[in-house]
């Protein structure tokens, strides 16, 4: 799975399923961002799974979903609060990774 970092503790990357997080927690990442709908897609993982995987290897989940590239100053503002409160490196997800890169940017020029 292609990892694109954009800072020294923000990273994204394309849907990741509950059999990635053992990586991802060797990799260092302690917060997992979901900027994905559930629903999206057929056969799209759930975040509950993701959720549930994280829990089980003591990282941080939260699910920020966006429709499109639009952003919200709700889901800005909930974004930058994990941002800011997590213990290390954060990685976004969504279906490609497009929409967690869009609001990494928006975040940081909102900075």
């Amino acid at each position: 799975m292609r990892i694109v970092q954009l800072s020294d503790n923000y990273s994204v990357t394309m849907q990741i399923d509950s059999g990635d997080i053992e990586s991802f927690a060797q990799d260092g990442f302690t917060t997992i961002v979901c900027n994905r709908p559930d629903g999206e897609e057929l056969g799209q993982p759930t975040s509950a799974s993701v959720r549930e995987a994280c829990e089980q290897r003591g990282i941080a989940f939260h699910m920020i979903p966006m429709q499109g590239s639009a952003v919200s100053p709700e889901t800005l503002q909930q974004f930058l609060d994990v941002i800011r409160n997590a213990d290390g490196p954060v990685l976004g997800y969504c279906r490609t990774g497009t929409r967690s890169a869009i609001l990494w940017q928006i975040a940081s020029q909102a900075e």
